[in-house]
């Protein structure tokens, strides 16, 4: 049985060079390859293009990559909660392209499954269409969106074997089993890392083939982005 692990962040990412473009998995603070990021931080690269959902916030996730200028352009759905991602958008030092979540959830599917662009209604008549294709279909007009791939997909799951089969949880499914399939190399984070074969075949979420590199994280903090309490009742 091939065996991915590598020993730990450093070693998963030191050959990423300046100006590759990365995709990070997670959906806000939630499921995203922490171990991996401040092993990034510990780099001297920059020009980076990073696809994420969002752009984490100002002192934890991908706005430290930020706040270190180390990213070029984002590609990005949501990305409210970072106000140093908004003073570099604002002062033209950020390339920004946002996409409706949907569009760039498929766009990302598209990128894995090797289907170079597909329609779609959203963002017809916006500013989202300039540029790009529009075709009727059934009397409805479409936009034509493209595909997303990178140089490096890197995603962090609950759970992984040696072979570099992932489990996710919850909402950290929203975005990592895709991102992982549309890499040219995929590194994995993972709580828990087992030998290959002890994981249920019929709970695997991203198959190893997709998986070049993985190993077992460490102190995970698992930030919570918008914490409330329930007021008490009388």
């Amino acid at each position: 049985m091939i065996n991915k692990t590598v020993a730990n962040a450093e070693e998963a990412v030191k050959d990423i060079p300046s100006g590759a473009v990365l995709m990070l998995g997670g959906f806000g603070l939630s499921g995203i390859p922490e171990n991996s990021i401040d092993a990034l931080l510990q780099r001297d690269i920059k020009g980076l293009t990073c696809i994420s959902n969002n752009a984490g916030v100002d002192d934890f996730g991908i706005g430290l990559m930020l706040k270190k200028r180390m990213v070029k352009k984002m590609i990005s759905s949501y990305v409210g909660e970072n106000a140093e991602f908004e003073r570099q958008l604002l002062s033209g030092e950020l390339e920004v392209e946002l996409i409706p979540q949907g569009t760039l959830a498929e766009r990302v599917r598209a990128g894995g499954a090797g289907i170079p662009a597909f329609f779609t209604p959203a963002g017809v008549g916006t500013e989202v269409a300039e540029g790009k294709e529009l075709r009727e279909f059934d009397g409805k007009l479409y936009l034509m969106e493209r595909w997303l791939k990178a140089d490096f997909a890197i995603v962090k799951a609950w759970k992984g074997d040696t072979a570099g089969n992932l489990i996710f949880k919850g909402t950290a499914r929203n975005f990592n089993p895709m991102m992982a399939a549309a890499g040219r190399i995929t590194i994995a984070e993972v709580e828990e890392l087992v030998p290959a074969g002890d994981l249920d075949p019929n709970q695997i979420h991203t198959p190893g083939i997709y998986v070049q590199r993985i190993f077992q994280g460490i102190d995970y903090e698992k930030r919570i982005e918008q914490r409330t309490v329930t007021g008490e009742r009388s």
